[in-house]
């Protein structure tokens, strides 16, 4: 059913601690599930419902207008929406973009995506700020709240979840020009297609692995380097894969890691990682550089971070960027092997570009490493 916006039927929103929010439907009718948390970015709908990282997560949309431009096919950062859900004040069934093929109700139609408008966004961000991350039910076919909090009194926690291997490849792919300067083998733990952009137009050939890969499968390849992508879900709950990253970076071939990337490569390390309280999930965090003293404006998505006491025991591990609004952990560097990793997005996809002069210093390191195994051969 393609839904008018005047006929919208009434829909509700019951978070974990027994909160009620009442708006009406959005999307498909029916009833979705996840953890609550909140987007401050002002554009770039698509790319934030298509992250991978959003996945089991229900977005509450900061900007007042969501949908007004459309959907345009080619820009999504996966094979389709990722999120669970979305929460938003004003919910567009038109849109204005001559070049957009859909309204976002036919698309979030088409894909199943259960979401509620018409409620007070501001009201609910501060509430999630205040209180922390929290699960959260949308429902517009079922209105009984006792029985929407029984429902939801069954979902599990983020922490703790292993979501990764719900949104990475089943099998291997090429991207990129075969005949680029650089092989990069790229883990993918639920990466942004914009992550495969940014290295394939930097003259990198990409083989893509899926997360459950095996190092024998990646060396293979013979990468020049390595590429630990972004991913949703705790990193705390992959032991397999941290120590999988170990692995990669004991072969001093140059490990990039980004977001869930980053705190694999902190975990592989015996840094500990922990949940934020609310999270960063926007496109306007203001980060410092520790080397360069330079700050940037990122794009962010995560809920987790690396452990700050467990960094400074270890003489190993170099803080190499800060969030200026928290001081949490924004980036580091291994002084004894050729690796580093940032925990927002230099991709962007939505955000700006502050950050993509990451990619060129892995491409720089890859080029140095290259060398020097020529010179030693």
């Amino acid at each position: 059913m393609h839904l008018k916006y005047s006929s919208h039927p009434k829909a509700l929103l019951v978070l974990e601690d027994g909160k009620v929010f009442e708006g009406k439907a959005a999307g498909k009718i029916g009833t979705t599930t996840g953890e609550i948390c909140f987007n401050t970015g002002m554009t770039g709908y698509q790319e934030i419902f298509t992250d991978p990282s959003y996945f089991g997560q229900i977005v509450v949309m900061a900007s007042s207008h969501i949908g007004n431009y459309g959907i345009e096919d080619s820009e999504v950062e996966s094979d389709g929406i990722k999120i669970a859900g979305m929460v938003c004040k004003k919910f567009n069934t038109g849109f204005s973009r001559p070049r957009a093929q859909k309204s976002l109700q036919q698309y979030f139609e088409e894909s199943n995506i259960v979401s509620i408008s018409d409620v007070d966004t501001r009201a609910i961000v501060r509430y999630i700020r205040d209180r922390g991350s929290m699960n959260c039910i949308i429902s517009s076919d079922n209105l009984d709240v006792d029985a929407l909090k029984k429902q939801l009194a069954k979902v599990p926690k983020m922490e703790g979840l292993e979501l990764s291997s719900k949104v990475s490849t089943k099998q291997s792919y090429f991207y990129g020009e075969e005949k680029a300067k650089h092989k990069v083998a790229v883990i993918d733990y639920g990466v942004k297609k914009n992550i495969l952009r940014s290295l394939a137009e930097r003259n990198c050939y990409l083989k893509v692995f899926p997360m459950k890969t095996t190092i024998e499968e990646v060396l293979a390849f013979k990468p020049d380097g390595i590429m630990l992508s972004n991913g949703p879900g705790d990193p705390g709950a992959m032991p397999k894969d941290s120590a999988f990253v170990k692995e990669l970076v004991d072969t001093d071939i140059p490990v990039f890691g980004i977001c869930l990337g980053h705190q694999l490569l902190g975990e592989s390390q015996g840094i500990s990682t922990f949940k934020m309280h609310a999270g960063h999930r926007g496109i306007n965090a203001p980060v410092q550089n520790l080397i360069s003293g330079k700050s940037e404006i990122t794009s962010q998505n995560h809920g987790f971070g690396l452990n700050p006491e467990d960094i400074k025991k270890n003489p190993n591990i170099e803080i190499t960027h800060i969030n200026l609004n928290d001081g949490t952990i924004e980036g580091i560097r291994l002084k004894n092997k050729n690796a580093f990793s940032v925990q927002y997005h230099p991709e962007a996809c939505p955000g700006p570009l502050d950050a993509r002069y990451l990619f060129d210093e892995f491409v720089v390191m890859i080029e140095k490493v290259k060398s020097l195994k020529k010179e030693t051969a």
